[in-house]
């Protein structure tokens, strides 16, 4: 069965006695074969982060054969992780994801070679990182890095796989500018522009089930197979759509937008995205304050209200004791303002301080020039003064 693309890599000279009995099963459906077995062994398959949808994807490009794995994350093993992240256990608590990350591949595959990155992907390293691989996977969950991971395989000429989740859905598609077959797509033909800074959630804020990224895993790790192997139809120009609630897969076309701007250089992502607003910016300038600062209005009774612009099953989990819940939505619609005391200070808080900051804005805009809010959160908070609290 020959598929829409010719295959991403060329097969290896061979297959040693152990690896045709490790992959047996692949061997004898006549699709993969010997060839496309071959062809796994030879790839080179770069996947960016070791998280929710990297873990599966990992350990199930691992088990699959492909010989060269390359691991691109920062970030170390959090308990908070393991309800999702499945290639690292409790033992692994603290321990850089990308070396738990590995340790895991050579239980599952020891014919496979990982290379490790840990540092942060960025625009000074992605061209370089990524002209080592044949293909890409990206299961990020914030914009910047996703603009940059599509804009960076758009110069090098390279097809990634793409993969997005929240709470109970996901998304997955496969971007190729330069596809042979004439029909290459990225990622800003889907997503010409960032959403506006605070509009759409992270899963660190609006949570996500578990089992969901073993779900959107695996389908990424079924396009890189048939991309590296030739066989199948892979997702470029559709884009599947999954709600585990509803149990129902949605496919959406994808087609190339005249008006989608050549990309000629990697930019900064940050500002492009706006991790935070130009004007969440300026109200946070000289208006933040620090959980030890915070601790000092507490101990000395300083009349103040303290507000938390999370949302309710967030403040469930933790809260700081004497905080009124306003989620930061009332506060942004103005249909709050008239809970809000006009005649003491404020200070907002959210988790990490981004969506607080979004909210001081919108005071600082109504009249309410006192207001200030918490650098860092609720997570400084306990990290810093109150370390009875839980994380989240």
């Amino acid at each position: 069965m020959s598929g829409s693309l010719p295959p991403l890599v060329e097969p290896a000279a061979e297959l040693t006695k152990e690896e045709v009995a490790r992959y047996s099963r692949h061997l004898i459906i006549p699709d993969v074969g010997m060839d496309g077995q071959k062809r796994l062994k030879n790839a080179k398959v770069l996947v960016i982060g070791a998280g929710g949808l990297g873990s599966p994807a990992l350990l199930y490009l691992a088990a699959a054969g492909v010989g060269t794995l390359g691991v691109i994350d920062f970030d170390v093993v959090d308990e908070s992780n393991l309800q999702r992240q499945v290639i690292h256990g409790q033992s692994d608590v603290g321990k850089p994801k990308a070396v738990s990350a590995k340790e895991s591949i050579a239980e599952i595959n020891p014919f496979v070679n990982v290379i490790l990155h840990t540092e942060q992907l960025t625009s000074a390293n992605a061209l370089d990182v990524f002209s080592g691989y044949d293909l890409i996977l990206d299961g990020t969950d914030n914009f910047a890095t996703r603009y940059l991971v599509n804009d960076a395989a758009v110069l090098l000429g390279k097809p990634y796989v793409w993969g997005s989740i929240f709470r109970f859905e996901g998304q997955v598609s496969v971007f190729w500018e330069d596809a042979p077959n004439g029909k290459g797509l990225n990622y800003r033909d889907l997503y010409p522009e960032p959403p506006p800074p605070g509009m759409v959630p992270s899963c660190a804020e609006g949570g996500v089930l578990g089992v969901l990224c073993a779900s959107i895993g695996s389908i990424m790790v079924n396009e890189a197979i048939k991309l590296l192997t030739g066989i199948g139809e892979p997702l470029l120009g559709r884009l599947i759509s999954y709600d585990a609630l509803e149990m129902k897969y949605r496919e959406v076309k994808i087609r190339k937008d005249p008006e989608t701007p050549k990309i000629t250089e990697l930019i900064d992502y940050d500002a492009f995205c706006g991790v935070v607003s130009d004007d969440a910016q300026q109200a946070a300038s000289g208006h933040t304050i620090t959980p030890a600062e915070l601790k000092a209005k507490f101990d000395s009774g300083e009349d103040f209200e303290l507000i938390d612009v999370r949302e309710p099953h967030e403040y469930e989990i933790v809260n700081i004791k004497g905080a009124k819940l306003i989620p930061k939505d009332k506060i942004l619609s103005g249909e709050a303002l008239s809970e809000l005391p006009q005649d003491k200070p404020i200070v907002l808080h959210c988790k990490s301080g981004a969506r607080s900051a979004e909210a001081l804005a919108a005071l600082h805009r109504a009249g309410f020039k006192d207001a200030t809010h918490l650098g860092g959160g609720v997570l400084a908070w306990a990290n810093q003064i109150d370390k009875s609290l839980p994380t989240y």
